[in-house]
């Protein structure tokens, strides 16, 4: 649960509890793929049966709320990786003016200068030799995707 915030903690609380109906302190493997589907999460059952048997660590069949807030924690970082990468491209699309595929190491230098006023020309230069890894003299999406997540 360390990667949900609190308000994501409350939520699927929220929602674990309205269906553990009779407060046992579990719901059942088929109510986790309702839960899921309700927060967007778009899963196969096959799939969901293989999270939900590497999730239920006691084997009990009945999921507690902590391990569903693992399940779910799963989940909902995988759609924030989807949609980081969604607005990663975005970003890129705006300034691959051209729609070229690249951005130029020149382009890349005002981003970074926008971005940060206190960079040096050296330390462009040293950041643009780390990012630009074939020596093109441009910048390709997954060159990008790579110095944006660090």
């Amino acid at each position: 649960m360390d990667t949900l915030d609190e308000d994501q903690v409350q939520a699927l609380q929220k929602a674990f509890n309205s269906f553990d109906t009779d407060d046992k302190g579990f719901i059942t493997p088929d109510t986790v793929g309702v839960i899921l589907r309700m927060m967007g999460v778009k899963i196969s059952d096959r799939h969901l049966q293989e999270v939900i048997s590497e999730t239920d660590e006691d084997g009990s069949g009945e999921i507690e709320f902590e391990e569903f807030a693992a399940l779910a924690a799963k989940f909902l970082s995988e759609e924030d990786e989807e949609a980081l990468k969604k607005e990663l491209k975005e970003a890129f699309r705006i300034y691959d003016r051209g729609g070229n595929g690249y951005i130029t190491v020149h382009t890349l230098k005002e981003i970074l200068r926008e971005l940060d006023n206190k960079l040096t020309e050296d330390n462009l230069d040293s950041i643009i030799e780390e990012v630009d890894e074939d020596g093109s003299g441009t910048i390709d999406f997954n060159e990008f995707m790579k110095m944006m997540n660090g």
